[in-house]
């Protein structure tokens, strides 16, 4: 790819190139609220077992991640080590915080504020780099990525001034808008436009950004089930069986994901295009995913007996997973996963049966089962680059 050599109007502002893939202390600084964030999340939907509040939390997962996933592709650029950059991430931070809190009530009292910070975060951002930028190919790039910005953020100010069952499908509209515009190249026919081959990202820089979010995701887990057990008072067999199930569970996804995606993950497609659908979008599947797992973690420690919701979440998480797996190693390697496929399918019909039964049956017949599918899928797969290394 060609690079602009014009200098940034802002000493400093942009990577060096022998630093390129470096995550600084600033980005993992901004990380901590996602922590947070993952938090009240999982909460939203432990308090809302029903599809309204699936969809909700769908939702704000949606803005969560999108906010954290532009920031992430800006610092693909920006000097973590420059005194600009570092406010900026402050200012999102401080965003992000709003939008954090405001998670439990999003769909109540506290709309305005969750889409305000979110819009806020996608204006700011954009207009930093097309100042710091300006008059590189960066900058038109951001000017219209800004443009579908301001659009979807019109949607989501609107719908967080109606009333909840209006907001449910004006945020939707939102979500689509700002996940639609990089699949159009930010096109504005007769205005703006920025197709994928212009923006000159670091394969590697994004990887790493990647794994780290996976891995907030799944320290969650850990949050979780300590509070659940906390919560517990008494750990007796059973709590402490599902303590046991939950931290293996949690153990074989973190096998799955770094034997799939990994340090020593290497080649693949480096273009824009397929490193946008494996970042952006397939790990916004398996961070959700991760998420489910660990809402069905808390939920297992906290119900001894199942029931349709259980019986959802506990296979919903993995398939979730499983789907953002398909879309990352069809994106980067542009190969056809069977083993998830097959995975998927067997997943499927473990839930079939659970709904079916769930009268009859121990929390263990349906978490057990789960357990092994996705334990021989993470073997299968270390096991498959274990091989490929040796080649």
């Amino acid at each position: 790819m060609t690079t602009d050599i014009t200098p940034p109007p802002w000493r400093g502002i942009g990577r060096r190139a022998d630093r390129r893939s470096e995550v600084g202390p600033v980005e993992l600084y901004f990380d901590l609220v996602y922590v947070f964030a993952i938090i009240q999340i999982s909460h939203l939907l432990i308090e809302h077992l029903t599809w309204r509040g699936f969809a909700e939390t769908a939702i704000v997962f949606a803005a969560i991640w999108w906010g954290w996933n532009y920031t992430a592709w800006a610092m693909n650029w920006l000097n973590p080590n420059n005194t600009r950059v570092q406010l900026l991430n402050a200012v999102l931070m401080l965003a992000s915080l709003g939008m954090a809190v405001a998670i439990p009530y999003a769909f109540a009292d506290s709309g305005l504020l969750f889409a305000g910070c979110f819009v806020f975060m996608g204006i700011v951002r954009p207009l930093f780099m097309i100042v710091g930028f300006k008059g590189q190919r960066l900058a038109a790039n951001y000017r219209a990525l800004v443009s579908w910005s301001a659009l979807a953020g019109v949607v989501w100010i609107v719908g967080a001034v109606l009333p909840p069952e209006e907001r449910l499908w004006v945020w939707l509209l939102a979500v689509a808008i700002d996940y639609a515009a990089p699949l159009v190249n930010f096109t504005i026919p007769g205005l703006v436009s920025a197709p994928m081959d212009r923006w000159q990202t670091d394969p590697e820089h994004l990887a790493e950004r990647n794994r780290l979010v996976f891995i907030i995701a799944l320290g969650e887990s850990i949050l979780l089930m300590g509070g659940a057990l906390a919560d517990e008072g008494v750990a007796d067999a059973g709590v402490l069986l599902s303590l046991l199930t939950g931290f293996i569970g949690l153990t074989v996804l973190w096998w799955n994901y770094f034997a799939l995606a990994g340090h020593d993950v290497t080649g693949g497609q480096g273009g824009t295009g397929a490193l946008r659908f494996a970042f952006a979008y397939a790990h916004a599947l398996m961070v959700f995913g991760a998420i489910l797992v660990a809402v069905s973690i808390e939920l297992r420690i906290s119900h001894h007996e199942l029931d349709p919701a259980l019986v959802l979440v506990v296979v919903g998480g993995p398939l979730v997973y499983l789907a953002g797996n398909l879309l990352f190693l069809r994106s980067r390697f542009s190969r056809v996963a069977r083993s998830r496929l097959v995975a998927a399918a067997v997943l499927i019909a473990i839930g079939a049966a659970g709904l079916a039964f769930y009268e009859r049956l121990p929390v263990m017949a349906l978490t057990v089962p789960v357990l092994l599918v996705m334990a021989t899928l993470a073997f299968l797969t270390a096991r498959s680059r274990t091989a490929a290394a040796a080649d």
